[in-house]
């Protein structure tokens, strides 16, 4: 990205307009996109994220995501940034948020916010699970669909596109069928109330900030469990007690999760699988025959 770009983005008829450009800077590259910072005269900081112009649908959905998040929030709590701009320049297509300092600190807030937001949005929720539009985990599908059923939807949804693609490196399990309809009717009495989830929630996409409020970045948001968010957290690590304290004070957790954990942290192998084969292929089998042994 070079300024003459950036200052197309000045030129345009959107939020930064009239702005004056200090200077910018290279953050970080991933396997996807590559960050900026972009810092103004006004001394405004703006968080950009830049990917291949084709790939514009992925930052439109994350930014549809953040805004979803950001209404269902409590501020006092938890920040969710909001999307200034999406747009395609040239070859490139960007996404413009507001910069956060993010900080690895006390995540009380942080456990009280998630609590706070799926339970506002289990209030408002549409009596099914889903979502309405095709969306993305990082660069694995995220099908759009919706079923009143909870098990029937995670499995349709879910971990069946995810299991067609994970054939192509060789996945087989000859009591596959079988164990999909466990889950379905496991999770289908478990019966949950649809929340609004997050849907990626590692410890990379959720932080803390310098006044002790929690922050949410990089969502993969859809109508299901709550618990799957939970579930996440456990899968790589780097959540703290005191954030499942906080968020059990607002909203307690049922004592059965751990029944479901690797249920819900089978999708998220197989995505990881999908995308980046390696030890997560391992992964997949070996909590697949756990589930498996689950329903024996």
């Amino acid at each position: 990205m070079d300024k003459t770009l950036l200052r197309q983005l000045i030129d345009l008829d959107s939020p930064l307009s009239g702005e004056i450009i200090e200077g910018f800077s290279h953050i970080a590259s991933g396997s996807i996109h590559d960050t900026w910072q972009l810092r103004l005269a006004s001394g405004r900081k703006i968080f950009i994220k830049s990917v291949t112009a084709k790939d514009l649908p992925m930052l439109e959905i994350e930014a549809k995501g953040l805004e979803t998040l950001k209404t269902l929030s409590n501020s006092e709590f938890l920040e969710i940034p909001e999307p200034i701009l999406t747009k395609k320049l040239g070859n490139s297509a960007l996404l413009l948020l507001p910069w956060l300092d993010l900080q690895i600190g006390n995540q009380e807030n942080l456990g009280k916010g998630l609590a706070l937001l799926h339970q506002t949005s289990a209030k408002k929720n549409p009596g099914k699970f889903g979502w309405e539009n095709d969306g993305y985990i990082g660069r694995g599908p995220q099908p759009k669909g919706w079923d009143k059923n909870w098990g029937d939807c995670f499995v349709k949804f879910r971990l069946r596109p995810q299991l067609k693609l994970a054939n192509k490196w060789g996945f087989h399990n000859e009591n596959l069928e079988s164990i999909l309809l466990s889950i379905s009717n496991y999770l289908n009495s478990h019966n949950p109330i649809p929340s609004i989830v997050h849907g990626d929630l590692w410890s990379g996409n959720a932080s803390s900030l310098k006044d002790g409020r929690g922050a949410l970045i990089d969502p993969a948001i859809w109508w299901a469990d709550r618990e799957v968010d939970i579930a996440m957290t456990k899968l790589f690590g780097g959540f703290s007690n005191n954030f499942y304290d906080s968020y059990n004070e607002i909203w307690e957790l049922s004592t059965t999760l751990d029944r479901r954990i690797d249920i819900y942290n089978f999708y998220h192998l197989l995505n990881h699988a999908n995308l980046f084969g390696g030890s997560y292929k391992n992964n997949c089998l070996s909590t697949l025959k756990k589930i498996e042994r689950q329903f024996n």
